[in-house]
């Protein structure tokens, strides 16, 4: 059965196109998806992402079994309200899902614990996963259904977000630095959990707020003048920006190394920094490492009118691969996609072409994000 967020009427009123995503009925734009590009790049926009699984981690052991679960390291975070993106990764070294890990705010001796945020598609393999590796560990694992998120995002995001939080909390919360958070009131005294993440390239805030005063903040939102946007322009600012979608851009099958993720590895030592810090997967990335990985991910942008679409062919000196996530950026006026091929000389990339109903049309393989703070990265 599609399962619906908090927040459904309130899309539904403001004219929403609804579709289904992964199990559930969400936006896909609120009339035009390239405007709400354009207003999530040049001002400001919000997204309902409650459909995204929160779940709380308890235990004395919390930050070991983060050592074990997680790729990154999670010893990077030391102050609480911290963020930290990273894989979750099988024993083979494919990606589980993609995540962000949060240390919460605890007070003084008061035990540390942590909030994780992952995809709605994979709710039900992360849980079972998660729930699995923490039992060693004596962790109590605490999905948060009675939450609800709602991401403000944009060059203007976080002023106009800050006029719905108290007073109190304001100068606080607004000097939040990215991938940190912090806990705040709203002007009516809803409790929030406040991050400055995104998925978008654009400033703003990844708002967690109780599911029963959701759309009191969403209401609030439109009133500071923060407009709706859809799933649509969330997938093409997501892309612009470089960011990877997990089921599209990555999976089980795929390493961190096969996914331009490296820089989400960390092959640390352990908390004695005496032996090497075993998380799952970490002997299959050492092989990889070594070996170097047989596949390798790339951007490219196609300068002749047309789409770059999933699944088509992608022509290389190296041998065929094949486009992952493509699409028609609004900001740059051109197709822009990740594409996966095999591994070699970067120096052949200027030969590379798309099979397009047959027709091979050159594209030029580029450095990524294909945009940065709303503007086009040099030689986009």
């Amino acid at each position: 059965m599609t399962q619906k967020t908090i927040l459904n009427d309130a899309h539904r009123a403001l004219g929403a196109k609804m579709v289904d995503f992964g199990g559930w009925d969400m936006p896909l734009n609120y009339g035009s998806q390239i405007e709400e590009h354009h207003q999530v790049r040049r001002d400001a926009g919000m997204f309902d992402v409650s459909h995204m699984t929160v779940v709380d981690l308890h235990g004395a052991q919390v930050r070991a079994f983060l050592r074990r679960l997680v790729a990154n390291s999670v010893d990077k975070l030391q102050k609480p309200g911290k963020a930290l993106y990273t894989c979750m990764l099988n024993a083979q070294g494919g990606v589980i899902d993609d995540l962000i890990v949060y240390l919460m705010p605890h007070e003084g001796g008061a035990e540390e614990w942590f909030r994780i945020v992952v995809n709605a598609a994979t709710r039900d393999k992360d849980l079972a996963w998660i729930t699995a590796q923490a039992a060693a560990f004596d962790i109590k694992v605490g999905e948060r259904p009675d939450l609800a998120m709602i991401a403000v995002q944009g060059p203007n995001a976080r002023d106009k977000a800050l006029g719905v939080i108290a007073e109190g909390d304001r100068a606080r919360i607004g000097k939040l630095g990215k991938f940190a958070a912090g806990e705040a009131k709203t002007t009516s005294g809803t409790p929030l959990f406040v991050a400055r993440t995104g998925y978008t390239g654009e400033d703003g805030f990844e708002v967690i707020v109780p599911e029963d005063q959701a759309v009191a903040l969403w209401d609030a939102l439109l009133a500071a003048g923060v407009k709706p946007a859809g799933l649509g322009a969330r997938d093409t600012l997501r892309l612009e920006a470089g960011m990877n979608l997990y089921g599209q851009d990555m999976d089980e099958t795929v390493s961190p190394y096969e996914a331009a993720l490296a820089w989400t590895v960390a092959l640390d030592a352990d908390a004695d920094h005496e032996e090497p810090r075993d998380f799952i997967g970490r002997g299959a990335l050492e092989q990889q490492q070594a070996a170097g990985a047989p596949r390798r991910m790339i951007a490219l942008v196609m300068d002749e009118k047309g789409v770059l679409r999933h699944g088509q062919k992608v022509i290389t000196a190296n041998g065929d691969g094949e486009i992952l996530s493509g699409t028609f950026s609004p900001t740059l006026g051109k197709a822009i996609a990740f594409a996966r091929v095999p591994a070699g000389n970067a120096a052949t990339d200027g030969a590379v072409r798309v099979d397009i109903r047959g027709r091979e049309v050159p594209v030029r393989v580029v450095r990524f994000p294909f945009v940065r703070d709303g503007k086009p990265q040099d030689g986009i």
